[in-house]
Parts: structure tokens; C-alpha cells; sequence
């Protein structure tokens, strides 16, 4: 049996050295993440790069984003969608969201994004009732762990037959595979697993990168 590497600091540092092309603006971003208590919230660089990898092999152009923090995922979907596209981006956080918005400013792709400040499945719920089910290419989810199996029906509404769906943190630290971790954060991220793992709706691959990524085509 082949065993998964063990990816150490210095490993993390070879990836990063060989594939990161961070530019000053996403650098800037993370280094001002970096020095908040929240900075466990942000983003893996290399997971920023998969996105926009992501958003140009499928072609999005109507993205949505479930959890924002201080916007590095965001500016760098933004960045990856062709001319027109457009980011759908939900947070709860002004505080947060203002240092988002400075980036995105100075990166120029402000334009691209709208940010709905207020809570996501009320807004998601909104969006269905205004007739966008199916309208939307990809969907990033980065959120509230104990709701993550709430969103999982709204956002599924959302993105169209052969759309895809990337989940951020479905591993939570390897916590999901220890019966004895019973808390909310927990617990939701391991019920979405099983959602997913049984819905026949969807075909999905978990990827034990980062904190575990999840992708998911809708069928």
C-alpha cells in the first residue's frame, strides 16, 4: 500500500516555491491576514491558486461565494473570470469584509464582485425566490462549519447540471475521522461529508490538500 506523504513545513515551502505565483496585491493581502487573531480563517495560497484554476477550466462565469473573511479566495476567483463574469460574495463580517474590499480595489476587479453582507441562507433563500436556481457555473463554500449542511440544498439549487461546487475545510484538521470530536463546527463539516458521500445527484472527489477540499459536479 502506497501511503500519502506527510506534508511538513518544508515540503509546504517546496510546493509553494515551485508553483505560487503570488503577485504584490495577494501577498500584501495575506501578510495584513497574517497579523490578525482571526489569521487561522485565511485561505491556503495554494487552494487560492485551484480556484482560479478551477473558474477557467469550467469557463464560470456566475460564481458564488459562501464566506468571504478577508477576500483572498474572492480576488482570486475574481481575477480568473473572463470579461462579464461575476462574483455573488455572502459574509456576515464589515470588519472583515472592509479589508477585502481595499484589495479588491487595488487589484482592480472591485467591479466584479458583489458582496451581500447579512446571513447566507437567508440570502441564498432569497436568490432562489427571485427565480436564479441553476444560473449559477461554481460555487465556493468557506463558511460557518455547524451550518454547513444547511447550505448544502441551497447552493446545489443554485449552480446548474454540470456546474461545480468547492468545499473548503470537509477534513476540519482530521477531526471528521475521530468519533470522539463531537462539537458543532465538528459535526457539521461531517454531515455534509455524509450528504454528499450518499446524494446521487452530484459526483464528487474529496482531496486531502490543505485542510480537505471537496469538488462536487452537479449531475
Amino acid at each position: 500500500m502506497i501511503h500519502h506523504l506527510d506534508v511538513t513545513r518544508s515540503v509546504l515551502d517546496y510546493v509553494r516555491e515551485h508553483t505560487l505565483r503570488e503577485d504584490p496585491v495577494l501577498t500584501g493581502l495575506r501578510d495584513a491576514t497574517a497579523a490578525m487573531t482571526e489569521r487561522a480563517m485565511q485561505l491556503y495560497p495554494e487552494e487560492g491558486e485551484l480556484l482560479a484554476m478551477l473558474v477557467r477550466l469550467t469557463g464560470a462565469r456566475r460564481t458564488l461565494e459562501v464566506g468571504v473573511f478577508t477576500g483572498y479566495s474572492t480576488l482570486c476567483t475574481a481575477r480568473a473570470l473572463p470579461p462579464g463574469g461575476r462574483v455573488v460574495a455572502l459574509d456576515v463580517s464589515e470588519e472583515f469584509t472592509a479589508i477585502a474590499r481595499r484589495f479588491w480595489a487595488r487589484a482592480g476587479v472591485a467591479d466584479r464582485i458583489d458582496l451581500r453582507l447579512g446571513e447566507a441562507s437567508a440570502e441564498l433563500r432569497r436568490m432562489l425566490g427571485r427565480g436564479e436556481a441553476g444560473t449559477y457555473d461554481f460555487a465556493f463554500l468557506d463558511a460557518d462549519k455547524n451550518n454547513y449542511p444547511a447550505y448544502w440544498e441551497l447552493l446545489l439549487a443554485l449552480v446548474r447540471p454540470g456546474g461545480l461546487l468547492v468545499i473548503d475545510n470537509t477534513l476540519w484538521a482530521g477531526k471528521v475521522a475521530d468519533p470522539a470530536q463531537q462539537d458543532p463546527d465538528t459535526a457539521g463539516v461531517r454531515a455534509l461529508n455524509e450528504l454528499i458521500a450518499r446524494d446521487e445527484r452530484v459526483e464528487s472527489v474529496m482531496l486531502p490538500f490543505a485542510d480537505g477540499v471537496t469538488l462536487v459536479r452537479v449531475r
